[in-house]
């Protein structure tokens, strides 16, 4: 019993760790006006899926909700890794691999053709950081990836501490 309410817990945790990176997210694109490149549209699916671990662990506790959980791990080692590269894409160390980072094809012989052919939204450029912070040089990249490594080191002593205690509690 005592279990599954720690485990609830931690299901409320990264349900609110998600909710808090995304309304970050929406906070910077709605009310700042900082448009997201594609890149750090991708970024924001771990968290999604980390609201959803959450809320399956806070609604099914223990047999199946327990188990859950352990999904944060490479749901969270993922949005690091997204942010790794996002990063080593603003540090011009590789090329963004997605195509929507990169300047638009624009064909057409006419300038009708010409206009029909652009995006129907500017896209910001993959390699353009967005720092929020002024004279501080970490981008909203980096600051998800750190914020992703914090998250993935909380939950991970969270539940070393739950079995340690556990296995106290039995011997």
């Amino acid at each position: 019993m005592k279990a599954a309410l720690v485990n609830r817990k931690m299901g409320l945790f990264l349900a609110l760790a998600g909710v808090l990176a995304l309304a970050v997210a929406w906070w910077v694109e709605h009310v700042l006006h900082i448009m997201p490149c594609e890149l750090c549209l991708v970024e924001r699916w771990p968290w999604r899926i980390l609201i959803l671990i959450g809320v399956v662990d806070i609604l099914l506790p223990g047999a199946a909700g327990g188990p859950v959980l352990w999904l944060a791990v490479p749901v969270l080692l993922t949005s690091i890794g997204l942010a790794a590269c996002h990063v080593g894409v603003e540090w011009q160390w590789w090329p963004s691999p997605l195509p929507g980072c990169h300047a638009p094809h624009i064909s057409g012989h006419t300038m009708a053709e010409r206009l029909a052919s652009m995006p129907l939204l500017p896209s910001k450029p993959c390699d353009a950081p967005t720092y929020l912070v002024p004279d501080l040089p970490i981008s909203m990249s980096m600051m998800g990836g750190l914020y992703a490594a914090g998250i993935l080191v909380a939950f991970c002593v969270w539940k070393y501490r739950v079995a340690h205690t556990a296995r106290r509690i039995f011997y």
